[in-house]
């Protein structure tokens, strides 16, 4: 059997932690059945959205770095998962977020992009990330933006659709 620990960090607000199964699917489930997904590959039914969850998991395994389940430390509250991201095929090495409705508007998806961009220079040595966001997910282009992302180029991904792609560089806050 293969094991993995998947590292816990921190941010002001946020524990960027290994996902559970019975503290986060059900929000993540229930999240991963509106249209709101549909730039992450959803709408998905509970079945499919346990496959993707796992898939996220499986990720730290096979590449040593992937996507953490998201709390708010004040209330202990999954908000979402943010973090690094590159399956087969992937055009690039991304910093991904998704954040449930309900936790939406705080400043979460930000403050855990810049988290985990740190986590990629600093402990993964990287020295670009990026980006990869379907065309018209308006919220993470401006979210890129704030960043400091710039737009590099766009890519035609089969069966998604045109993938806008934005370069983080080291040094960025």
């Amino acid at each position: 059997m293969t094991t993995f620990e998947i590292p816990t960090i921190e941010s002001k607000r946020l524990i960027f932690r290994e996902f559970q199964e019975d503290r986060d699917f059900s929000a993540y489930a229930k999240f991963y059945a509106t249209d709101q997904t549909r730039y992450y590959g959803g709408p998905l039914d509970r079945s499919l959205a346990w496959r993707a969850a796992a898939a996220m998991m499986g990720h730290w395994v096979i590449r040593g770095f992937g996507t953490w389940a998201v709390e708010e430390k004040v209330t202990g509250d999954f908000c979402g998962m943010i973090g690094l991201w590159h399956p087969d095929g992937w055009p690039e090495r991304e910093i991904t977020w998704s954040i449930v409705p309900e936790k939406q508007g705080k400043g979460f998806a930000y403050e855990g992009a810049v988290r985990a961009r740190q986590y990629a220079y600093e402990t993964l040595g990287w020295d670009a990330v990026f980006s990869c966001i379907l065309d018209g997910n308006a919220a993470s282009i401006g979210l890129a933006e704030k960043l400091g992302a710039k737009l590099v180029c766009k890519e035609e991904r089969p069966n998604r659709g045109t993938f806008l792609i934005y370069r983080h560089t080291a040094g960025e806050t």
